[in-house]
Parts: C-alpha cells; sequence; structure tokens
C-alpha cells in the first residue's frame, strides 16, 4: 500500500484534519500535503511513525496491499464494536440530529440545493422559513428530514426488511407538496441530465423494482459490494420522475443501518468523483471506483458516530 493510501486512510478513519495529522507526525502541512500527493516521499522514521498511526486507528499491524480491501476490514471491525448502531443514533439526540442534518444538506446539495449548512440547520431545527431561499429548497429540505426520522422509526424494529411499499412512502414523503405523483413511479421517459446513460422504460419499471427489492433482501457475503451495486442498479432504472438520486441514497442507508453500519456521508464536495464513478459502474460495470467512494462515505458515517465530525 502506498504512503498517500495509508495517510488517507487514517484521515478518512480519524477525521483529523491535515493540520492535525501534519503535527502529530511532526512535520510541516506542506511536507504531509506533498506526501498525501505523491509528490515526494518520507523518510524511514517518519514512515514508521505513518504506519504506528495507521494502527492505532485501524487496529491493522499489517498493511494490506489492496487498499479497498483494507477499508471494508476497517468498516467491519468498526462495526463489530458496536451491538446496535441505530439504537445508539436514536438515543444520543447530539448524533441523531448531526445525521439529520449532514445528510439532508449534502445530499439535497449534490441534487442542486443552494442552502447553506447553516440554513439547512435553521430550516430543519429552528423552523425558520428564509425570505431570501425558494420555498421548494426549504421544502425539500424538511421532507428529507421527515423522510430520514421516518426510515429511523421504520427500521428500529427487529426482522424489518426493504419493501416495495417502504420505497414508494419513502418517495411520498420526500415529494410532499413539491410533486403531483409523489409516491408514485413515473409514467413516461426520462434522462440523467448531463449523461448518455439509458434508464428503463417506464412500462417495466414496476417489474424492474420487485427484481432489485429481491436483490436488496437476499443476503450476500460482502454487504458493500451489494449496496454499491444495488445503488448503481437503482439509479439506472430511474424509478421516479424526480427524487431518484435522493431516494437513492436512502435505499443505501436503510441497507447499512440493517447490516449495523452508520449511514455513508456523501459529501457535495465529492460531488464529480460520486457521478463519475456512478456512471462508470452502470456504462463498463466497472464498480470498484464507487465501492472505494462508498467506503469513503461509511467512515465519515462513523466519525460522525464517533463524534469526530461535529
Amino acid at each position: 500500500m502506498l504512503i498517500a493510501d495509508k495517510l488517507k486512510i487514517i484521515q478518512n478513519v480519524s477525521g483529523l484534519t491535515q493540520e492535525i495529522l501534519s503535527k502529530k507526525l511532526g512535520v510541516s502541512f506542506v511536507t504531509l500535503n506533498s506526501w498525501i500527493n505523491e509528490k515526494s516521499k518520507p523518510r524511514k522514521s517518519a514512515q514508521k511513525r505513518i504506519n504506528d498511526l495507521y494502527y492505532k486507528y485501524t487496529n491493522q499491524r499489517i498493511i494490506p496491499d489492496d487498499v479497498l480491501k483494507a477499508k471494508k476490514d476497517i468498516i467491519i471491525n468498526k462495526s463489530r464494536g458496536y451491538k446496535d448502531i441505530l439504537k445508539k443514533i436514536l438515543e444520543n439526540s447530539d448524533i441523531y440530529d448531526q445525521f439529520i442534518l449532514s445528510l439532508t444538506y449534502h445530499t439535497n446539495r449534490l441534487e442542486g440545493s443552494t442552502l447553506t449548512q447553516n440554513e439547512t440547520k435553521a430550516i430543519l431545527f429552528d423552523n425558520i422559513a428564509l425570505a431570501n431561499r425558494s420555498m421548494v429548497e426549504q421544502l425539500e429540505a424538511k421532507n428529507h428530514q421527515a423522510a430520514l426520522q421516518y426510515l429511523f422509526s421504520y427500521f428500529n424494529k427487529p426482522s424489518i426488511k426493504i419493501s416495495e411499499e417502504l420505497i414508494l412512502k419513502l418517495h411520498s414523503i420526500l415529494m410532499n407538496s413539491i410533486k403531483n405523483d409523489a409516491g408514485f413511479y413515473r409514467k413516461h421517459g426520462v434522462r440523467i441530465l448531463g449523461t448518455n446513460i439509458p434508464t428503463a422504460n417506464y412500462l417495466k419499471v414496476p417489474v424492474l423494482m420487485r427484481t432489485l427489492i429481491k436483490d436488496i433482501n437476499s443476503r450476500q457475503k460482502d454487504i458493500i459490494t451489494q449496496i454499491t451495486k444495488i445503488h448503481s442498479d437503482f439509479e439506472q432504472i430511474h424509478p421516479f420522475s424526480d427524487g431518484n438520486g435522493r431516494i437513492g441514497r436512502l435505499i443505501m442507508q436503510a441497507m447499512l443501518l440493517i447490516n449495523n453500519l452508520p449511514p455513508a456521508i456523501i459529501k457535495q464536495e465529492k460531488k464529480r468523483f460520486y457521478n463519475n464513478s456512478l456512471r462508470k459502474s452502470q456504462l463498463s460495470k466497472d464498480f470498484l471506483p464507487l465501492e472505494d467512494f462508498i467506503c469513503n462515505a461509511i467512515l465519515k458515517g462513523f466519525n460522525i458516530l464517533e463524534r469526530k465530525s461535529f
């Protein structure tokens, strides 16, 4: 594994900024940045400090050659440290609110919302109506909050599965008072803006969705690979006239929670990388970039769970 990969994993797992990480390693910010960007290599003494930090934050003494496998191992080991991640979220209001805020802000920004994080926070928790922002954007924030609250409550029961009814319900909440077809599959063709990716014929959507839901609820050895493929397939089916990205990410969160993993924080700053890896999975069936991206997003979820990103 490259030094740059080790440093990036340390950052993802620990939630440390480059400034703090450089201090822990006893080097300047500029030096650390050059290592991360592979412009220079640390000396052996610095490599030892990096390996020691890697072990501290990942509990992996032997550094794997496969970066993706290393991230998956870290995620699974972290998950084993929690009896019930959803219960921890529900029982800690600060963690709960941070997930509501982070997930709502970033998912809506990915879809073009102009609301800042502070504006989103005011809308969600203070019920403030902003005169200088569109009512649709503000309603999208409140609706996504309501959809998340419904999802968290829905899975706070034993042996609950993801169903077609749940997906339609989430869409009805998300698009309430925004779209007339909230809670229903589209009845017309659609295109994914900015791409040449073909979407499903609307007449085939119900059948394709029922097949997808069977795949969602099938037990597979590698849950992260499964979630990656499901997310790619759902977005290509594009079953709704609007809200497909947000619903697809809500399904991802549901699958993670069922498997005792925290919600994945797909940050709006990474929109280009997210979209590119998603398109690559759909056009060439190369899922590895998207899988790696989702691993990073799950690790960011662990940072919120461990109060490292507040």
